[in-house]
C-alpha cells in the first residue's frame, strides 16, 4: 500500500482512536530530538479525541447515546460531502458492498463507544477501547492472508490481562468495590473488535476507494443505523447541547486530521506510543469533571495494554514499498 493510502486509511476511521499500532508511513526521525513535529502532531490528535471523549460523557448524561451518535455522523457527513465535491470523485465507490460493511462494523464501533462512555469510568472506557489494534492484528490473519505470529498471540493474552485487571469482574475479584459493570464492559469489548473490523475493511478499500467516499458511507450508515433508536428515545437538546453536539463533531474532526499527519511524519513505534496520551487525558478530565479516580487495577491494566499494542509495532527502519 502506498504512503498515501496508508495515511489516508487512518483518516478515513474516525471510530479508530486507538488502531494505529499496525500503520507506519513517512521516514524516521533523526535521533535525539525530543517532541518531533510528528509527536505534536499525535499528541494534538490525543488530545482532540479524548476533549471529543469528555464532551460525550458530559452530554451522554442528559442525551441518549444514540442521538450523540446521530449528531456527530451528521457532522462527518457534512464535512465528507463537502471533501467529495472538493476532490471531484464519485460518492458511491467501486466496491460498494465492502463499503457498507465498513459502515455498519463502524457504526456499531462508535454506538458501542459511546455507550460506555456515558456508563464507565471515561479512562476505563478509553481503555477497553485501545484493545482493537491486538484484535486487528489478529483479523489480519483469515481477511488479508497476514502470518499469526508468536507477538500476535502473546499480545491477545496480554490484553486480556489488561482488560481483567481494568474490569475487575467479581469471579475473579470477590467483592471488589472497584468492579464495573459487567454488560458495560462486555459491549465496550464489542466495540473495540468491531473497530478492528473496520479498521481492516478500510485497509483493503484503501487501494481504491478515496478517504472522504469511505467516510461518507460510514456516516451514511451511522445516520440510517441510529435514527430509529434516537428518535423513539428523543430528548430535544439544548442551546448549550447543541453547540456541544457540534463540539464532539469538530474535536473528532481535528483528532483526525492532526493523527494522519503525525503518522505520516513519525515511525509506527513513536507514534504509537504518542497515541497512548490519550488514555492520560481521559483519567484527567476523568478527575477534574467527574471526581473518577483511577484505581492501581485501572493503572496497571492500562499499562499491561498499552504494552500489549505496542509489541506489535514494526521494528527498526521501515521497508520502502515499490
Amino acid at each position: 500500500m502506498s504512503e498515501r493510502h496508508d495515511a489516508d486509511a487512518v483518516e478515513a476511521t474516525p471510530e479508530l482512536e486507538g488502531g494505529i499500532a499496525a500503520v507506519h508511513t513517512g521516514p524516521p526521525n533523526a535521533r535525539g530530538r525530543w517532541l518531533t513535529p510528528g509527536m505534536r502532531y499525535m499528541a494534538a490528535g490525543a488530545f482532540f479525541f479524548s476533549v471529543m471523549s469528555l464532551l460525550v460523557k458530559h452530554v451522554g448524561q442528559a442525551l441518549p447515546s444514540q442521538e450523540l451518535v446521530l449528531a456527530r455522523s451528521i457532522v462527518t457527513a457534512t464535512l465528507s460531502a463537502w471533501g467529495v465535491y472538493h476532490a471531484r470523485v464519485s460518492p458511491w465507490g467501486t466496491q460498494r458492498k465492502t463499503l457498507v460493511f465498513r459502515g455498519i462494523a463502524g457504526f456499531l464501533a462508535l454506538s458501542c463507544f459511546y455507550h460506555t462512555l456515558t456508563n464507565l469510568p471515561i479512562a476505563d472506557a478509553t481503555v477497553i477501547q485501545y484493545t482493537n489494534p491486538v484484535y486487528a492484528g489478529l483479523l489480519a490473519v483469515p481477511l488479508l492472508g497476514e502470518k499469526l505470529r508468536r507477538r500476535e498471540v502473546l499480545s491477545v493474552l496480554g490484553s486480556i490481562v489488561g482488560v481483567l485487571l481494568v474490569t475487575q469482574p467479581s469471579f475473579l475479584f470477590s467483592g471488589s468495590p472497584h468492579a464495573l459493570p459487567p454488560i458495560s464492559v462486555v459491549i465496550g469489548l464489542l466495540g473495540a473488535m468491531c473497530s478492528a473490523t473496520a479498521y481492516i475493511t478500510v485497509r483493503k478499500l484503501g487501494a481504491t476507494e478515496h478517504p472522504a467516499v469511505i467516510v461518507g458511507y460510514f456516516s451514511l450508515v451511522s445516520i440510517i443505523g441510529s435514527i430509529p433508536v434516537a428518535l423513539q428515545h428523543w430528548i430535544w437538546p439544548t442551546s448549550m447541547q447543541w453547540l456541544v453536539l457540534l463540539a464532539i463533531g469538530v474535536s473528532t474532526q481535528l483528532g483526525q486530521i492532526a493523527i494522519t499527519h503525525g503518522l505520516r511524519l513519525e515511525r509506527a513505534g513513536t507514534a504509537t506510543a504518542t497515541a497512548y496520551l490519550q488514555i492520560v487525558f481521559a483519567a484527567m478530565w476523568g478527575v477534574l469533571f467527574f471526581a473518577e479516580i483511577p484505581d492501581a487495577g485501572t493503572i496497571l491494566g492500562s499499562l499491561v495494554i498499552i504494552a500489549s499494542t505496542l509489541a506489535l509495532t514494526p521494528r527498526g527502519r521501515p521497508t520502502p514499498e515499490p
